[in-house]
């Protein structure tokens, strides 16, 4: 009988998600094929002692600042452990918006135009889950901007992401908030938006995003899986940002989007660990 793989899924951590962060961690612990692993949970920062050499790939359920950043991607490399995801730079770019911006632009990907005039969104520079992120409609409410935050142009349409699984780009989903956009209420609270999968668009739009998604995945030289998110207006989709780590909560977008292709949560999570290199 094959030695069973001793997997640790990392969870938790100090930054504005850990609760995501958390659910995420619990959802995959749940589905791994316990046949296949030997699970162990670490819960960060206090179990940072339990992250031994002895294991044989980490799964990372991180989210946000030290996690999504390059930090435990780092760590994790200096003691030559395997890890699920994107590597240190590409961790690194895709969390600091001003770099990946100036990344995309350069390469004539189109972008929401940065500007101080409403109506304008106004988002951390590091940071996920739209953890601070608002939309000013009236200019007088725009106030001070910090150095840790930027600002772009309201661009209204429709919101869609697209994951990506090594070379597998997966089915384009559709959000349809139930409030002004897709804010963390709306993404882990169940009935406060509807995903639609594949989203309801043409062929030719469906097929840009997935082109867009593949080639933003490769110039931040990412590997394992990531997800793009984007609005389309006037049929023009607009990247908004990758996500290195994506969610994998109950609500998350890229279970639901493998779900389509036929692919359960564990046969998800299976693929992630394979795209590790085991």
């Amino acid at each position: 009988m094959m030695r069973r793989l001793k997997v640790a899924v990392l969870m938790g951590g100090e930054s504005s998600e850990r609760e995501v962060s958390l659910m995420t961690g619990k959802e995959m612990v749940k589905n791994l094929d316990k046949e296949k692993y030997d699970v162990v949970e670490i819960e960060l920062p206090k179990d940072l002692l339990k992250i031994t050499k002895d294991i044989d790939v980490v799964l990372i359920g991180l989210h946000g600042k030290g996690g999504e950043d390059g930090v435990i991607q780092g760590y994790l490399e200096t003691l030559g452990i395997k890890y699920t995801g994107c590597g240190v730079l590409a961790s690194a770019v895709g969390m600091d918006k001003r770099i990946f911006r100036k990344i995309m632009e350069r390469e004539g990907i189109l972008m929401a135009k940065e500007t101080l005039i409403a109506p304008c969104v106004v988002k951390p520079v590091n940071g996920g889950s739209s953890i601070g992120v608002r939309i000013v409609k009236k200019q007088e409410d725009l106030g001070q901007i910090s150095d840790n935050e930027m600002v772009e142009e309201y661009v209204e349409g429709i919101e869609v992401s697209c994951g990506i699984l090594g070379e597998q780009v997966l089915p384009v989903i559709e959000i349809v908030p139930k409030k002004d956009f897709f804010d963390y209420e709306a993404k882990y609270t169940n009935g406060m938006s509807e995903e639609i999968c594949p989203a309801r668009l043409s062929a030719e739009i469906t097929q840009k995003i997935q082109e867009t998604t593949k080639k933003v995945f490769k110039l931040i030289n990412g590997k394992g899986y990531a997800r793009v998110d984007f609005i389309i207006k006037d049929n023009q989709p607009y990247l908004l940002e990758i996500n290195t780590l994506p969610g994998m909560t109950p609500n998350s977008l890229i279970p639901k989007e493998a779900a389509v292709v036929g692919m359960s949560y564990g046969q998800l999570l299976d693929r992630i660990i394979e795209l590790a290199g085991i």
